[in-house]
């Protein structure tokens, strides 16, 4: 019983029943016109019918459902021969031919929907070719049959059907309750997802913050050339840090959204030259080389680095994780050039264990490594490469990969980038002087460690700074002082950013309030801007660009 529905049990021992009302009905009408030998064959049925809701009600629909309509089917079509063609008695075949595809399953018993729809259908066919002498030539007065049958046929018709369309509506609308809360449920399911990976964000953000605020501001401290190097290396690896988070982030995007490019002017040469400088001491602990061919005669671009160097750090990461003994290779070479535009091809070659050709499909899937070992042996989230995929076809471009057990593997892209000028990428890279000083700046932000950080940064751009550990705070302190700007942070105790905001916007509609957030999903950008705030800043944030946005909100 367990491979049919309750609901088509429940159909078919119905039915039977109405069927078996029915035959009852047209049994005493056929007494009652004299026409015993007709009586008798829809006795005859009527007990087919009680024995398909029996047997059905058993389990075994299907040789209830063979029952119903080899019965259904027969008895019209003798009723129909007996009284003739003024009882329009054969009507009632058009609800036969409809009826298996409301017995049988579309999907597993198509030919049996085929059978005995062309079943009643060859009986319909049949009475007219034979002048409805298909099972006797002893017809029915036509005045009575038109009198009498003829409106117990349609009356029967129309029960027959009303009772299908009832049947239907009402499943309809079970399935329509059903998917509205399978809705409702997924919508909610999507939220908690969201406010969790928010809530993460925020969390391992907020000291990803303090990392690359503090070396920043060791270096703007005048370090040693040898601590210079370890700054940068420390603020490389907190951007790596940062990289991992995005990973786990951008998958949760790329479900729902295509992944945002953001091209800058850049020089690939620099910017990817802390790869070895950050990867370098993972290849000596195991033993192996790392090596960077990049071409010298690389031209500025327009790129958006950030993802660049994610695909980059992902490929080089995984590289480095599965070999074990020679090299991991970066290259870079410019294939074709034109006036407006350059070819280059970047490959990540390694001499690691490799992949097998079955597997090399399912590492683009989402946690999917290439055997059931490779997570107990070398870890990882089984993300990277999928968000690998990801951003090189944002890009416009396909990642491939060639492997053989045992020797090694080489992944590799091309990009057509667009070329850029000297000019637009010295725009970019320097260093801005900003004219701040005596600006007051109201910090909101619960972090110790992140207000310590951030009084540094704006101090030593001479902006006066006033701290608010809460919204609350936030708000007095916006009641009582004339600020050039508000840094709110979203996520706090006591009240949270965005109520903040709203009080503030009560009485101050001209401070410009820019939101310190952790969170990169669309709903908070929303809801920043529904408060009231103006803008809103990254976190972990860059030192000179969140200087940038002051200068430029503060002047507009």
């Amino acid at each position: 019983m367990s491979e049919f529905s309750k609901r088509r049990v429940s159909l078919v021992f119905t039915l039977s029943l109405l069927t078996t009302a029915i035959a009852i009905i047209w049994f005493i009408v056929s007494r009652m016109l004299n026409m015993n030998e007709l009586s008798t064959y829809i006795a005859f049925t009527g007990t087919l019918f009680i024995l398909s809701a029996i047997i059905s009600r058993r389990g075994n629909l299907t040789v209830a459902r063979f029952i119903y309509m080899i019965a259904f089917s027969f008895s019209v079509t003798l009723t129909a021969s007996f009284i003739g063609k003024a009882g329009s008695v054969e009507f009632i075949l058009m609800f036969a031919m409809a009826l298996p595809f409301v017995l049988f399953s579309f999907r597993r018993e198509k030919l049996f929907i085929a059978i005995f729809s062309g079943l009643s259908m060859i009986f319909w066919f049949l009475l007219y070719f034979t002048d409805f002498n298909l099972f006797t030539s002893t017809h029915m007065d036509p005045v009575l049959a038109g009198r009498y049958i003829y409106p117990i046929s349609i009356f029967t018709t129309i029960i027959l059907v009303t009772y299908q369309l009832i049947y239907f509506s009402f499943i309809n609308a079970g399935f329509y309750s059903k998917i509205h809360n399978q809705r409702e449920e997924a919508i909610e399911a999507s939220n908690a997802k969201s406010r969790f990976l928010s809530m993460m964000s925020h969390e391992i953000r907020t000291p990803l913050n303090a990392i690359t605020g503090l070396s920043h501001i060791l270096g703007d401290s005048n370090p040693r050339e040898d601590q210079m190097q370890n700054i940068e290396a420390l603020n490389y690896s907190g951007k790596i840090l940062l990289n991992l988070l995005n990973n786990v982030l951008d998958f949760s995007k790329m479900e729902s959204t295509k992944i945002e490019l953001d091209p800058i002017p850049t020089n690939i040469l620099a910017a990817v030259k802390q790869i070895k400088k950050i990867h370098e001491p993972s290849c000596l602990r195991k033993g192996i080389t790392l090596e960077l061919e990049i071409d010298d005669e690389l031209p500025i671009v327009w790129l958006d680095i950030v993802r660049f160097n994610q695909v980059i750090n992902n490929l080089v990461s995984n590289a480095i994780k599965f070999t074990d003994e020679g090299s991991v290779t970066l290259k870079i070479v410019k294939e074709t050039e034109t006036n407006d535009s350059v070819r280059i091809r970047t490959e990540i070659i390694d001499t690691g264990i490799g992949i097998d050709e079955e597997q090399q499909k399912k590492v683009w899937q989402a946690f999917t490594q290439a055997s059931s070992n490779t997570n107990r042996i070398y870890g990882g989230t089984g993300l990277g490469l999928p968000i690998v995929k990801g951003i090189i076809e944002a890009m416009g471009s396909v990642v491939r990969v060639e492997s053989q057990m045992g020797v090694g593997s080489r992944f590799y892209f091309n990009l057509e980038l667009k070329l850029a000028s000297s000019q637009e990428l010295d725009q970019i890279t320097q260093k801005r002087v900003h004219d701040l000083k005596g600006k007051k700046v109201l910090l909101v932000e619960d972090n110790q460690i992140n207000v310590m950080v951030g009084k540094q940064i704006l101090e030593k751009a001479n902006l006066v700074v006033d701290v608010a550990y809460d919204g609350l705070v936030a708000v007095n302190k916006a009641q009582e002082n004339n600020y050039h700007v508000i840094l709110m942070d979203i996520q706090m105790p006591v009240m949270d950013g965005y109520m903040a905001a709203e009080k503030i916007r009560k009485f101050n509609t001209t401070v410009p309030i820019l939101a310190l957030s952790a969170s990169v999903f669309q709903e908070v950008k929303d809801k920043m801007h529904e408060s009231g705030m103006d803008g809103f800043i990254f976190k972990p944030f860059d030192p000179e660009n969140l200087l940038n946005k002051i200068e430029e909100i503060v002047n507009k």
